[in-house]
């Protein structure tokens, strides 16, 4: 049994994706990440040496450490927290536990670089309705909490990617673009090694809603209709996309939770 500063991998898993998830800290060394350069989705890799400087940046929320055991360096943090008044927990067996049931794991080397406020930042084009609000939420949930996006002109795109170092995605000639069949949400999912049921459904649906192939999925149809209700109940692209994040969280919660629920 864990104790009272631990959380086990299967708690954790539960909460990955969550809007309310909590910052998940991985203070792994040097050499034990590159053996393995994933990240628990979320997580932000910190060194553990310096705690007493970057700990007070978590004051008043609650975080789970994560080291390559779960012993040595994430009970040294997350006691060090503790001792900062932050409330801070571990994960039983820590990086291996997690990797060892297969739970889910992104892969650092396609994370885009950080800004100074050590935020991702994103570019696409103005006018959201499905892909460019699905892939916001993606990122959010599963790969950077804090992730910024500039929603532009068409023609912007490239010019301001350049310019304020951003990441461009469903815009043309980006890598994190449409290829063939699958739409932008689809390559991300791909890309990350975000491999899961209930994402891979929830693509399924996306890209039905996103390249008019309805046949795909059966909810895709009230996905593209949401959409377009959202595009125009909303002229500010940031205002849209915070009031759709609840949307796309009720909607991963079905694909994980609820499939085989029928309402009579």
């Amino acid at each position: 049994m864990p104790s009272i500063t631990e959380i086990t991998v299967s708690q954790l898993s539960r909460l990955i994706g969550l809007p309310h998830s909590p910052p998940i800290i991985d203070v792994r060394d040097d050499e034990e990440f590159a053996a393995d350069p994933r990240l628990i989705p979320g997580s932000q890799r910190r060194d553990f040496s310096t705690v007493a400087s970057w700990g007070p940046d978590y004051k008043d929320q609650s975080v789970i450490i994560v080291c390559q055991g779960g012993l040595q360096l994430s009970q040294g943090v997350g006691a060090s927290m503790r001792h900062q008044g932050i409330d801070a927990q571990t994960i039983e067996g820590g990086f291996q536990a997690w990797r060892k049931e297969r739970q889910l794991l992104v892969r650092a080397d396609k994370l885009p670089r950080r800004d100074d406020a050590d935020r991702t930042v994103w570019v696409t084009r103005a006018r959201p309705k499905v892909v460019r609000i699905a892939c916001p939420w993606l990122i959010r949930r599963f790969i950077d909490p804090k992730a910024v996006f500039l929603f532009v002109a068409p023609s912007e795109v490239t010019t301001v990617a350049d310019r304020f170092k951003a990441t461009p995605f469903d815009a043309v000639d980006t890598f994190w673009g449409d290829r063939g069949d699958k739409c932008t949400f689809d390559v991300m999912i791909e890309e990350f090694g975000l491999d899961s049921d209930a994402l891979t459904r929830l693509a399924l649906v996306v890209r039905g809603a996103d390249t008019g192939r309805q046949d795909l999925s059966p909810h895709s149809a009230g996905l593209l209709a949401t959409s377009l209700g959202y595009s125009r109940m909303y002229r500010d692209d940031l205002a849209q996309l915070e009031a759709a994040m609840g949307f796309y969280d009720a909607f991963y919660r079905w694909c994980r939770d609820a499939i085989n629920e029928t309402h009579a």
